[in-house]
């Protein structure tokens, strides 16, 4: 395995993966407010979303930093809430 697939966040982690947990954390219609990109407003659905971000590469580049944002909150905040569960024993 490269150097550059050890350090990659995203690495064995789908598009249509990607797709999924930020329509699931943010529902379609914050989403394309969050990144302003048609195929989130009209219509939105996964399989077109993954058809324009695949041809896509600025739009994919956007979509995927706000993957990784989303995860690391999401990380703190289970942290943060299994250290209140510790601090109360």
């Amino acid at each position: 395995m490269s150097e550059q697939q050890i350090n990659n966040p995203l690495h064995g982690i789908t598009l249509e993966q990607i797709v999924v947990k930020l329509q699931e954390s943010y529902g379609w219609e914050d989403l394309g407010q969050l990144i302003k990109i048609r195929c989130f407003d009209t219509d939105p659905s996964v399989k077109s979303s993954l058809k324009f971000l695949r041809k896509t590469p600025w739009a994919r580049k956007k979509v995927e930093e706000l993957y990784l944002v989303t995860v690391k909150r999401e990380k703190r905040k289970r942290r943060k809430t299994e250290m209140k569960r510790l601090n109360r024993r």
